[in-house]
């Protein structure tokens, strides 16, 4: 089994999304566990704000087989697979950590490499597998957010009400 760790995040009718997107996981990937979510502004555009959680589950399946899931996912929730990059996002599925996994393909990179340096990547990440050690940087997550200066973007709690 290899540990998958998930970055979950939309600015686009963000709570209802998140719920949609977090059952179909459920159901793809039982051991779903689910980090605290966040709001935080929007990074790389202006738009409404973001709310972000990770979520980390085991899986036999391989990396594509993972990817395909979570593409089918954000789809059902409205995203268009070609909106541009820097968009409001009905949902966004973005593969942090896959094991040890060190890839770099053209749309994949593993590690993902802003999950150090982006608070509502890391931060959540962090509270769902303190001990989860990044495989390049050869820290755990928890040591990589207790060196993380988290003021520099800031965010707020949110609760999702979600439970299944």
């Amino acid at each position: 089994m290899t540990d998958v760790y998930v970055a979950a995040g939309s600015n686009v009718e963000p709570v209802a999304n998140l719920r949609r997107a977090l059952d179909a996981l459920l159901d793809a990937f039982p051991s779903l566990r689910v980090s605290p979510a966040y709001r935080n502004r929007a990074v790389g555009f202006e738009g409404a704000d973001f709310i972000n959680l990770v979520v980390g589950f085991e899986t036999d399946l391989p990396l594509s087989a993972v990817v395909e899931r979570l593409h089918a996912i954000e789809e059902s929730c409205g995203r268009a697979r070609q909106a541009p990059k820097w968009a409001p996002r009905a949902m966004d599925l973005d593969v942090l950590l896959f094991g040890d996994a060190v890839l770099d393909e053209p749309g994949l990179k593993l590690p993902r490499p802003d999950l150090a340096r982006r608070v509502y990547m890391l931060r959540p990440a962090a509270e769902l597998a303190p001990e989860a050690r990044h495989p390049t940087l050869g820290k755990t997550l928890g040591d990589l957010w207790r060196e993380f200066d988290g003021d520099t973007h800031s965010m707020s709690a949110v609760d999702l009400s979600w439970q299944r």
